[in-house]
């Protein structure tokens, strides 16, 4: 990895001969921000209206139902499934853009349950994205309660498997913390325990290389408004291993699903395939900018994207624990442990990232005391991550983050 700058006339000069330093012009950035909430929601790159304005006013406006075939609207969810697969170490056939993060889980979920019977324990981490944990109580809720949700931690993973383990769901990188777990040993854990193994790749799709198919994954899923730049409440996907798919029942048995939509049969034969992860008509206008997000991701390269991630993040946690004692580093130190992002710990970490914001960089807050910062490397660069410590060292100084408007702003939320 490339030395950490120590000025910022280094980081200015890393830019300069940075490879990926094109790809920042994909994106439409407002002019004085440091965007470092691309975790959360990925910018607007510059395709994204041109292409919606064609989908709206000619394929949808002229072209009218003719475009479910001439255009391709029909083959969206697998065709751009397959182009996120490609990210994701997957083989074509095995991921479909569909849905939302959570109903994919859903799906995932109750299939991976109907796969192991007899078994009767569910296993995710304590701190996992409560959502999915809120829908492994859904899930198990709908069959009758027959089954319990252990909430295990990184350090009692291990224990928690056993003999009654069905299903284990874990997020690949900690939403709170950036800390990521070892795909390829976890798997391999979980599938000796006779378990089937799903990941939630919200925070590792366009972030971070995975490798799906050899790390043997049984089902994963993922957003697609972060990392990969689809827009606020973008399509979701899910990938099912093709070695699963013929066993693969999920319950949302929706007509895009069946194996013949169009014959509208009065009884349900699920697809051949991926397309058996499907459930209803995709949304072609979302579908749309999710492809174009894809693309920008594509573009660059997961390794390429990997390496300066590793670098800025390195960066920014080096220039914020020697300039900022005051924060607390929360996320792992080793960059090869955690995904692309930064957590940092502060007692008054709403007010001070309040005063960030308004101060032109934007992260976001996590509570009770976390400040998160994304690092997505198509167009955050070294100065950037410079100067947001700089930043930080100015509302720290000035104690900006005590202001009552910041301070009433902690008291509702």
């Amino acid at each position: 990895m490339t030395p950490i700058p120590t000025t910022r006339a280094a980081c200015e000069a890393l830019d300069a001969a940075d490879p990926l330093r094109a790809h920042r012009d994909a994106f439409d950035l407002p002019a004085g921000v440091v965007y470092l909430d691309g975790n959360s929601l990925g910018p607007l790159p510059r395709r994204t209206p041109e292409v919606l304005r064609d989908v709206v006013s000619r394929q949808w406006g002229h072209d009218l139902i003719r475009s479910w075939n001439s255009h391709g609207w029909i083959d969206a969810p697998r065709r751009i499934g397959d182009a996120i697969g490609a990210l994701l170490g997957a083989a074509p056939g095995q991921v479909a853009a569909a849905d939302s993060t959570s109903v994919n889980l859903f799906k995932a979920l109750s299939a991976a349950l109907a796969m192991r019977p007899g078994r009767t324990v569910v296993v995710s981490e304590a701190e996992n994205f409560p959502t999915d944990l809120y829908i492994a109580e859904g899930v198990i809720a709908q069959l009758g309660g027959r089954h319990t949700l252990v909430r295990a931690t990184p350090d009692t993973l291990d224990a928690a498997l056993g003999p009654d383990t069905a299903a284990v769901v874990l997020t690949h990188v900690n939403y709170r913390t950036g800390a990521m777990y070892d795909m390829p040993a976890v798997t391999a854990r979980v599938h000796a325990a006779g378990a089937l193994m799903i990941w939630d790749l919200a925070h590792s799709a366009g972030a971070v290389p995975v490798a799906l198919d050899e790390a043997g994954v049984d089902l994963a899923v993922g957003c697609g408004y972060k990392y990969l730049n689809g827009g606020p409440g973008a399509p979701a996907f899910i990938y099912v291993a093709e070695r699963h798919q013929a066993a693969f029942r999920q319950p949302l048995s929706g007509w895009l699903g069946h194996a013949a939509p169009f014959a509208f049969e009065p009884a349900y034969r699920p697809a051949d395939g991926i397309g058996r992860a499907l459930c209803g008509t995709p949304a072609i206008l979302a579908m749309s900018a999710l492809e174009v997000g894809v693309s920008t991701v594509a573009a660059a390269g997961m390794e390429a994207l990997r390496a300066k991630s590793m670098a800025l993040t390195s960066l920014f946690a080096a220039e914020a624990s020697a300039r900022c004692p005051e924060v607390q580093l929360a996320s792992p130190s080793d960059p090869a442990q955690r995904g692309s992002q930064i957590c940092l710990r502060h007692p008054e970490a709403y007010a001070v990232m309040q005063a960030l914001i308004d101060r032109g960089v934007i992260g976001d807050f996590r509570t009770p005391d976390v400040l998160r910062f994304g690092f997505a490397p198509l167009y955050v660069r070294h100065v950037d991550a410079w100067d947001a410590v700089s930043r930080l060292r100015e509302v720290l100084d000035t104690e900006a983050w005590r202001r009552p408007e910041y301070q009433a702003r902690k008291a509702v939320t």
